[in-house]
């Protein structure tokens, strides 16, 4: 998973994917150091091997982009690209999703 369109202002600082058990829950949009935050940094991170869903089943995988406000931002981060395989084929499927961060 990756963002396409990252604005001025704006830094991925890394990807990664999660287990729903291990972080409680989809984690969307929190604040590093938060108490309800999930510690990402002391969880297994599974980005580093692909992960396997069985037709007809989700997956309990998500994928996260950590990102940094280095100024104030004019545009939202969009669009999430994903990449995949279903059995010898690989694919590239671009979702129109939308973050809009604001520096205070």
């Amino acid at each position: 998973m990756s963002i396409v369109q990252v604005p001025k202002g704006m830094k991925v600082l890394k990807y990664g994917a999660y287990s729903l058990e291990d972080t409680e829950g989809l984690a969307l949009l929190v604040k590093e150091g938060s108490k309800l935050t999930p510690r990402f940094a002391e969880l297994r991170d599974y980005s580093d091997k692909p992960v396997k869903v069985a037709p007809h089943q989700s997956s309990d995988i998500y994928y996260l982009a950590r990102l940094k406000i280095t100024s104030l931002p004019k545009k939202s981060a969009r669009y999430c690209k994903f990449e995949y395989r279903q059995g010898d084929r690989e694919f590239t499927q671009t979702l129109d999703c939308e973050v809009e961060l604001t520096g205070k």
